[in-house]
């Protein structure tokens, strides 16, 4: 995904399905210098990941 994409979800009201890798992920931030985005993977709000926003995929599922 691209970074202008991340952020478009990111600050969107509507819900978009997200993943990193097999995981469905909520964008919580995004770093638009740095192309990064910090994730929560699935439900869990303790499991948050920082990863780069072309590791990030926009799914239809």
């Amino acid at each position: 995904m691209d970074i202008a994409r991340a952020k478009q979800i990111y600050e969107s009201e509507q819900t978009f399905k997200v993943k990193l890798d097999e995981d469905s992920v909520w964008i919580e931030n995004v770093d638009e210098e740095n192309g990064m985005a910090t994730v929560t993977v699935g439900n869990n709000p303790l499991n948050n990941k920082t990863v780069s926003c072309d590791r990030l995929m926009e799914t239809e599922e």
